[in-house]
């Protein structure tokens, strides 16, 4: 292994279609891509195995590192390379076309277009077409066929179409396609990859297909309503807008569910075995990805969400059983994880993971992420259907169940389970929201239970995970050990930000957690060796906690600070190296692009401004509005 042969993470843009991505290094080489789906297995692999995992790259003879772009503030990327008198272009996009507002039925088919131009003089252009089926495991065969080129492996074809002369070679891992041509300025060139065996496109050129699909992305984003047509994001907006274009991307166009990134097994420690699939729909994660949509003016992909976590949690609901916390991007249940030992890993991170094993953990806190959402979009006018409120209902006594037994928290520790803190106050909030539901939007439900069980919780939170002695919230009962979950407790309103025990837990985490201006998420022992980055989405919750303080300046510090930890096209990994800035993690995160946009609106609360969302949630406005006269809820506001 030769660590030179991985780019940095950081290198990478991305493209895709709400079916799949594709990451494209600045070198135009796409280093990961599955087909015909994000969760199918690799077609270009070499984001995780530089000589065997399989690649495509399109660039100038000589090689060389590009500039990237995004055109017209959408999802397709350009890659330009400067050269001595000319300057070469490549146009990377997935087509779409058709309304991509919320659940939808738009074309999207399992392509790949790279348009080539260039500017000034003729430019010498290579093309390296590396395929490798099934994350590298199959044996791929590679043939001319009419147009270009067929990769079969098994049941697995994808064709390579307007690349006609070009050479089959040999590598030490299997077959791939070479072509040099020269392309004059005023021309240009498209090549097509197309899965399947049929080219699929029935005329469906290339330039049409760009022109559709810019149209697509702009009126998404151009929607009424949407940040496009706010002030409050300021000097942030473009920010703002290309996180709201990636999380978009996370969406599976045609079921409505929200991956937590598009990648597995990139590592959260370099040489280090935290590396895991996230090409997944987590309860959390999703939930939290539906809010910031609500906030951005995209209600419709939170109102779908709610309506698949409702229609895939139906066996967890009619069998009484925990609701799983995590599902396959279709709806799978079953996420058996596997190590694929034939991959030597970024960087040589082992071991190149692919399903997720805490699919079968139990955690507390997905139920209040899940009733928060159905509260939020109430508030926002959303009509919950009679299948989502019996839903809510259901979790809200099914917590009242089982809030007392430990479990493994958000972070989804291979330890033991314990009793979090923060899961326990998640559990507080599912009950205080369906409490909510039930006084102001007519939930049905054993509301006297509910209010008597919220008690309790709260109750015993604060006697047994507040350490008098830290002035802080810890991470789990008998424990002093900090978590940056506790920043949230804030954020959801079991306290308000100004309280004593808030502040004394968001100084402690400060003094304890960060580094450079970034979060760590814990330090504790979680079960599993090596160590992890400064995790971007904690950072940006410590800014909302400090915004929602009075302490403004703190707050816009270290915004700055995480807004600088972006990569050249805006996008953000799971996690940065504090020392040298690395990116870490799967990549890009919708985490720590939900955390850009709430923090971003906290801010601008803050400092006064008109807002999006009328009194954001952890805001007394928005706990003024809630109480609404309800004794019940009074607690939210009390200072203990």
């Amino acid at each position: 292994m030769n660590i030179q042969d991985y780019k940095p993470i950081s290198d990478y843009g991305i493209i895709g279609n709400l079916k799949s991505v594709a990451l494209i290094a600045r070198d135009g080489s796409i280093d990961w891509c599955c087909l015909p789906k994000m969760d199918s297995p690799s077609v270009f692999g070499a984001i995780l195995d530089a000589r065997r995992g399989g690649f495509f790259r399109i660039g100038p003879a000589g090689g060389g590192s590009g500039n990237q772009e995004y055109v017209q503030k959408s999802n397709v990327l350009k890659t330009s390379f400067e050269l001595e008198g000319a300057v070469l272009t490549v146009t990377d996009f997935m087509p779409l076309e058709g309304d991509i507002n919320g659940r939808n039925g738009s074309y999207a088919p399992p392509e790949i277009h790279r348009l080539i131009e260039c500017h000034g003089d003729s430019v010498d252009v290579e093309v390296l077409w590396c395929p490798r089926f099934d994350y590298a495991r199959k044996t791929v065969a590679l043939e001319q066929a009419p147009g270009g080129w067929i990769a079969r492996s098994d049941e697995d074809a994808m064709r390579l179409e307007g690349l006609n002369n070009a050479e089959l070679s040999e590598d030490d891992h299997g077959p791939l396609i070479r072509a040099r041509f020269r392309i004059n300025p005023g021309e240009s060139k498209a090549i097509v990859v197309c899965w399947g065996e049929d080219d699929g496109k029935d005329g469906y050129e290339t330039a049409l297909a760009l022109k559709s699909t810019l149209e697509c992305w702009n009126g998404w984003l151009h929607q009424e309503g949407s940040v496009m047509k706010q002030a409050w994001a300021g000097d942030q907006i473009n920010m703002v807008i290309r996180s709201a274009l990636v999380i978009k991307l996370m969406c599976i166009g045609d079921v409505g569910s929200i991956a937590a990134a598009p990648t597995t097994s990139l590592p959260e420690e370099i040489g280090g075995v935290r590396n895991w699939d996230y090409r997944y729909a987590w309860i959390r994660d999703a939930a939290m990805t539906g809010q910031a949509l609500i906030t951005i003016g995209h209600e419709a992909e939170a109102v779908d969400l709610m309506r698949w976590f409702e229609e895939v949690s139906k066996s967890c609901k009619s069998c009484q059983r925990d609701l799983q916390i995590m599902y396959g991007l279709h709806g799978e249940l079953k996420l058996t994880e596997q190590q694929l030992e034939h991959l030597e890993g970024y960087k040589g991170s082992k071991p190149v993971n692919i399903g997720n094993e805490a699919y079968g953990q139990f955690q507390l806190e997905v139920y209040g992420e899940l009733v928060s959402t159905a509260y939020e979009l109430a508030r926002r006018g959303h009509p919950l259907t009679e299948d989502i409120t019996e839903f809510i209902a259901w979790i809200a006594d099914h917590v009242v169940e089982v809030w007392e037994r430990p479990d493994y928290g958000i972070w989804e520790v291979r330890g033991e389970a314990r009793h979090f803190v923060y899961s326990k106050a998640m559990a507080w909030v599912a009950l205080d929201k369906a409490l909510l539901l039930a006084k102001h939007y007519k939930l049905k439900g054993n509301v006297d239970l509910w209010d008597e069980t919220r008690t309790k919780i709260r109750e015993e939170v604060m006697q047994k995970g507040f350490d008098t002695e830290l002035n802080a919230f810890v991470q789990s009962y008998g424990s002093k050990d900090m978590d940056a979950a506790n920043l949230r407790l804030a954020l959801v309103e079991f306290l308000p930000a100004d309280d004593p025990k808030i502040q004394g837990t968001v100084n402690r985490i400060m003094e304890e957690l960060m580094f450079d201006h970034l979060i760590r998420r814990y330090i504790a022992d979680d079960g599993l060796p090596g160590e992890e980055g400064a995790w971007g989405l904690c950072t940006f919750w410590l800014v909302d906690v400090l915004a929602l303080s009075g302490r403004i300046e703190e707050a816009e510090k270290i915004f700055r600070n995480i807004v600088q930890h972006a990569n050249h096209l805006g996008l953000f990994s799971e996690q940065v190296d504090p020392e040298t800035g690395e990116f870490l993690g799967n990549f890009p995160q919708a985490f720590t692009h939900i955390g850009l946009i709430n923090s971003t609106l906290y801010l601008a609360y803050a400092k006064g401004l008109d807002v999006p969302v009328h009194d954001p949630i952890g805001t007394p406005g928005h706990r003024e509005f809630r109480n609404n006269g309800d004794t019940a809820g009074k607690s939210v506001a009390t200072k203990e």
